[in-house]
C-alpha cells in the first residue's frame, strides 16, 4: 500500500512537496509551482504547507515502522 511520506531525497525545506509528487507519481517542480502560486495567489499555500509538514510523517519514520514486523516497512509477499 502507497502511503504519503515527506520526502528525504527530494526536499528543499521539510520534503512535503517532493512527498506529494511520489505519490501521485508527478515532478516535483510542478507540486512545488502550484504551492506557490496559492501562497502568492492568497496565502493558503503557506498555510497547507505548514500544515502538511505537521501532519505527515516522514519518510524514515514510516519505513521503521514497529508495527508492521519488519525494517523495511514494505509488506511481505508470500
Amino acid at each position: 500500500m502507497k502511503k504519503l511520506v515527506k520526502s528525504e531525497t527530494d526536499r528543499y525545506i521539510c520534503g512535503v512537496c517532493g512527498g506529494i509528487a511520489e505519490y501521485f507519481g508527478i515532478d516535483a517542480t510542478i507540486v512545488r509551482l502550484v504551492f506557490a502560486a496559492m501562497g502568492i495567489i492568497g496565502g493558503s499555500g503557506i498555510l497547507l504547507y505548514l500544515a502538511a509538514a505537521i501532519i505527515i510523517p516522514k519518510e524514515s519514520a514510516v519505513m521503521q515502522d514497529p508495527h508492521s514486523g519488519n525494517e523495511s516497512g514494505q509488506d511481505e509477499q508470500d
